[in-house]
């Protein structure tokens, strides 16, 4: 192993800055000099590895950050909405709530009833490849993601939810709102535009559940509404935060897969014109685009009693930050970590978690990103990047701004 170049502070440090976010791979190399799980400070471990960080999301004894966790690590918390909602969800919650969340809404999103999804999500992506086409006939630039990106999964979370198409593009600045409420906080200010988004969310979901259960229809919520009517499994509160939840992970997750998948086929255009003349390959593209470039790239997980972890104590309260991102390119699990290689076999990216937190969604994003690439490169054969993309400010859930893409 080489001499370190940077010594951890200064890496984590520009990590979250504005450079580090838009290019974060060769901090974490530079972490990962220091080995797969390095102390930090008392009680706090940075990980790496890939064998560590599945390890960790596997480990009943390390838990999400629920309202008990935020308490000892986020102090004054309970004052913004954004995290007293986000705390009534599966994704920030342990058993015995977490099972109790995730059985319920687990009826929403089994293989077979993602499967009949496929006809209806393959009709909204073949119009949406259409309407970009139209957009960007006269040579302007379009933006993807905001023109095709995002559009693809918020109308299928709107055909979900029951959210008419009309309504569907206001949804999109107040779900990257809350996002960046996932962000490290140094100021609870910085919560204050997901709390503005939260509030105006769940006026709409409570509104949208009152309507429901008035006038049922076809879609989950209207069976999640009677579900919880017949057997009180949840509060009421419960089923709108988890709502809320299904939207904006169900949208923000696919929106930058899909994405973060484009650009690397505008980067990679012989792997792209395989791609477009054989569908198939999509799978692993996408399993590939998910290790190589994923858009949730850190999770953390607070130990709920001493615990060792790979032979380094961890105190009660001991808090672990998952560098999952590093974890997908770590060169003990990957042959040529940092080649982006779509026909790598054997591949199993941490992005969409694991254990009892694996995303309840994951196959229907990846069915959206399956679709949805294929057919933008086989409509737009020309399609190039128009300007330079940027970035959001974040690093949780790593993103384009805007893509800039002309048609062709």
């Amino acid at each position: 192993m080489s001499a370190p170049t940077m010594d951890p502070g200064t890496a984590m440090t520009t990590l979250l800055s504005p450079q580090g976010k838009r290019d974060p791979y060769p901090l974490y190399e530079a972490l990962r000099q220091y080995g797969p799980i390095l102390p930090l400070g008392p009680g706090h471990l940075l990980v790496t590895g890939h064998q560590e960080c599945a390890r960790a999301l596997r480990e009943p004894a390390l838990l999400s950050t629920d309202a008990d966790v935020q308490d000892s690590v986020l102090p004054g918390w309970r004052e913004h909405s954004s995290w007293r909602w986000l705390t009534k969800n599966m994704l920030f919650s342990n058993n015995p709530d977490h099972d109790r969340y995730r059985r319920f809404f687990s009826v929403a999103f089994t293989p077979r009833r993602i499967a009949d999804l496929r006809p209806v999500v393959e009709e909204r992506i073949t119009a949406l490849v259409e309407r970009l086409a139209g957009l960007g006939a006269d040579g302007a630039p379009v933006d993807f993601m905001a023109e095709f990106a995002f559009r693809v999964p918020m109308a299928v979370m709107g055909e979900l939810l029951g959210i008419p198409e009309a309504e569907q593009p206001g949804f999109r600045d107040g779900i990257g709102a809350i996002t960046t409420s996932l962000e490290p906080i140094r100021d609870l200010a910085q919560l204050l535009p997901g709390d503005a988004a939260m509030d105006e969310f769940a006026v709409y979901f409570s509104d949208l559940v009152a309507k429901r259960r008035a006038e049922p229809g076809p879609d989950i919520v209207s069976e999640m509404v009677r579900l919880r009517d017949e057997n009180g499994a949840l509060s009421e509160e419960e089923l709108v935060a988890n709502f809320m939840l299904l939207l904006v992970a169900g949208t923000e997750a696919p929106m930058d897969l899909i994405g973060n998948a484009l650009r690397l086929a505008l980067e990679h255009p012989g792997h792209a014109e395989r791609l477009r003349q054989d569908p198939s390959l999509a799978p692993g593209w996408i399993e590939e685009t998910l290790r190589f470039d994923p858009a949730a790239q850190i999770l953390n997980r607070v130990a709920a009693r001493d615990t060792d972890f790979f032979g380094m104590p961890v105190p009660e309260g001991g808090k672990l930050t998952l560098l999952i991102a590093a974890g997908n390119r770590d060169p003990r699990r990957y042959t040529d970590p940092g080649v982006f290689d779509p026909g790598r076999e054997g591949n199993h990216a941490l992005t969409l978690s694991g254990g009892a937190h694996y995303c309840l969604g994951a196959g229907l994003a990846r069915m959206q990103a399956e679709i949805a690439l294929p057919a933008v490169l086989r409509r737009l054969p020309g399609l190039a990047l128009a300007g330079e993309p940027t970035f959001r400010d974040q690093i949780v859930q790593r993103g384009f701004g805007q893509l800039p893409v002309k048609c062709g």
